[in-house]
């Protein structure tokens, strides 16, 4: 008789075990992709300066040499932006944060889980440009995620490279150190 009532017990909270479950990976499918610009502190047109001849490493010149590609310093936009639409806005909005020597505070548009490790180093120095992870940035006023980074896309990029780096590629202590 105890059994039956133990059984009873456990028939709610596995229920609501499944329910949490197919709500988490219906939520996951549905969010797959998508693509919602974060709020930042300043208007930054990729577009506009990618127009203008700007190549991704002018701004992101750590990613030739470092885990992260990074942003630019204050200083480095104020390099341009002393004579160029000094007047806007969100250049008034760049001249304080210059004024008060204060970083931009920008929100990251892709973050990998802390277990995943990733350089931007050996991508870029192999060729592999910006576009293929980071989509058209040069049609987007605001930078937004583009794809879903997870491993199974990753691995399906590691995958199509030649044959004698690919199955290194496969190892998992490359993004699992």
């Amino acid at each position: 008789m105890s059994r039956i009532v133990s059984g009873l017990r456990r028939q709610p909270v596995i229920l609501l075990a499944g329910l949490v479950l197919v709500v988490v990976l219906v939520g996951g499918v549905v969010s797959r992709g998508t693509a919602v610009a974060q709020d930042q502190p300043l208007d930054y047109s990729h577009q506009t300066h990618i127009a203008a001849g700007m190549d991704c490493l002018f701004c992101h010149s750590s990613a030739t040499r470092s885990q992260i590609a990074g942003v630019p310093s204050v200083q480095k936009c104020m390099g341009c932006h002393e004579t160029i639409t000094p007047e806007s806005e969100s250049m008034q909005t760049l001249q304080g944060y210059w004024e008060r020597q204060e970083p931009i505070p920008w929100e990251r548009v892709n973050k990998q889980p802390d277990f995943v490790y990733f350089s931007h180093q050996p991508h870029v120095n192999s060729g592999l440009a910006c576009e293929n992870c980071h989509g058209d940035v040069s049609s987007m006023d605001q930078a937004q995620k583009s794809v879903e980074m997870d491993m199974g896309w990753c691995l399906d990029c590691h995958a199509q490279q030649d044959e004698a780096i690919a199955p290194h590629l496969w190892d998992c202590v490359v993004c699992h150190q």
